[in-house]
């Protein structure tokens, strides 16, 4: 399969050479579809920086602020140990495709009409989940507990040595990627379907963000035995595929038109992707072009994403598009391109995004726009403390540490330290 060739067609981008793009002389360099492995003894991660796992591995012993984090992490990765494998083809409902390895979930949004037979069909309520999509009868909550115990094992083992991490991490991942019995197909068709109204949805590619965590566990494995080269080869086919399906799909191509926050998910998640199956020119075919079609697009000269604060959990959204926005910054990075540091004619900039966001760091609560939630800081927390290494500024990390105490637990603390000049 010609994937490189049919992916940029598909794009619709020409190939064009990886420029070089300063960094730090002190970070190690991501290097195309090798990552981080040559600065991470063979360790292939994108987003997760060899210089600050190996800064969290020393302290964890001893730095007691990392103590919820890791506590958090190990009981997972130990429930794991004893959890059987998640797969799709489990699901209590069958797909419209009629195959069950077909991934398969529900819009979150939408709702039983209560004054129509059945309550079809549904309709949408912005912000208000319904926990019918966590049921048993969809995918989204496996894939959920797959990814998250995936990161678990992975970074468990990375910091402890105990190889019976590593060996369920690769047991997960063969079971919800390889094994031709309850293997997922590469696909999405299924994803965020609406009952009463339609299958599937273009959203539903967003419910791959999940996957994200998955390259990362498995580059950080690949020098462990928890896959065989064989496995470890057919899983960058799995993604490869993966990438063919969203760059053709009818699908595909609705969600890479999408003006939100949808649409920037896309060309992160394709991003990654591509470089964790190969296709480093279309991963840099995508970043180039995200440039004028997603930060000039969806960031106005004042640093608001005026998609985003419509929504009835506005900071919410915007928080969690900057995150994406981030991790596509750092993929850029690897294929030459400088997203971080892009400004547009008229001002439109991830750093002025930033600095929207940081000025209301410590008085959340008077946030203009719709928020259903403001207790919520989860994403304001990320926000800051990855622009502080950004763009090396201490006053991200002064504001971070507002949300400190209160995200004490999250992942995020074992994958990037607070920062430090």
């Amino acid at each position: 399969m010609n994937r490189l060739i049919s992916s940029l067609a598909a794009i619709g981008v020409a190939c064009t050479s990886l420029p070089a793009v300063a960094q730090s002389p002190v970070a190690p360099v991501c290097d195309g579809s090798a990552g981080y492995s040559a600065a991470f003894d063979g360790r292939r991660t994108f987003l997760w920086r060899p210089d600050w796992l190996t800064t969290i591995k020393s302290r964890l012993s001893d730095d007691a602020s990392l103590q919820p984090a890791w506590t958090a992490l190990k009981a997972r990765a130990d429930a794991a140990l004893t959890r059987e494998p998640y797969t799709v083809v489990t699901k209590t409902m069958t797909p419209a495709s009629g195959d069950k390895h077909d991934y398969m979930s529900m819009g979150p949004y939408w709702w039983p009409d209560r004054s129509k037979p059945h309550g079809l069909p549904y309709v949408r309520r912005d912000g208000q989940f319904n926990p019918e999509k966590d049921t048993k009868a969809f995918d989204v909550s496996s894939l959920e507990g797959m990814s998250q115990d995936v990161q678990a094992l992975a970074l468990a083992h990375y910091f402890t040595g105990d190889p019976r991490y590593a060996a369920k991490a690769g047991e997960m991942i063969r079971v919800w990627f390889l094994d031709p019995a309850t293997k997922m197909n590469p696909n999405f068709n299924h994803g965020q379907a609406v009952p009463g109204r339609v299958s599937g949805r273009a959203e539903g590619v967003i419910d791959a963000h999940r996957l994200v965590r998955v390259v990362e566990a498995a580059g950080l494995l690949l020098p462990t035995d928890a896959l065989t080269r064989e496995e470890n080869e057919a899983l960058q086919d799995w993604f490869g595929e993966l990438v063919q399906w969203m760059a053709t799909s009818t699908i595909g191509r609705q969600e890479r038109a999408a003006e939100n926050n949808h649409g920037l998910y896309y060309d992160t998640l394709i991003t990654h992707f591509a470089l964790f199956a190969g296709m480093d020119d279309a991963a840099q075919a995508v970043a180039e072009r995200a440039k004028t079609r997603r930060l000039a697009a969806q960031i106005d000269p004042d640093g608001s994403l005026p998609k985003e604060l419509t929504r009835t959990r506005s900071l919410h959204y915007t928080t969690w598009t900057l995150t994406a926005a981030f991790d596509l910054a750092d993929e850029a990075r690897c294929v030459g391109v400088d997203l971080w540091n892009y400004r547009s004619e008229d001002g439109r900039s991830l750093h002025g995004a930033a600095d929207f966001v940081a000025a209301y760091a410590g008085r959340e609560q008077e946030w203009l726009w719709p928020e259903l939630n403001k207790a919520e800081t989860d994403g304001m927390y990320e926000v800051l403390q990855r622009a502080a290494w950004a763009w090396d500024d201490p006053s991200y990390a002064a504001k971070a540490a507002l949300y400190a105490e209160r995200n004490a637990d999250i992942s995020l603390n074992l994958r990037v330290p607070p920062y430090a000049q």
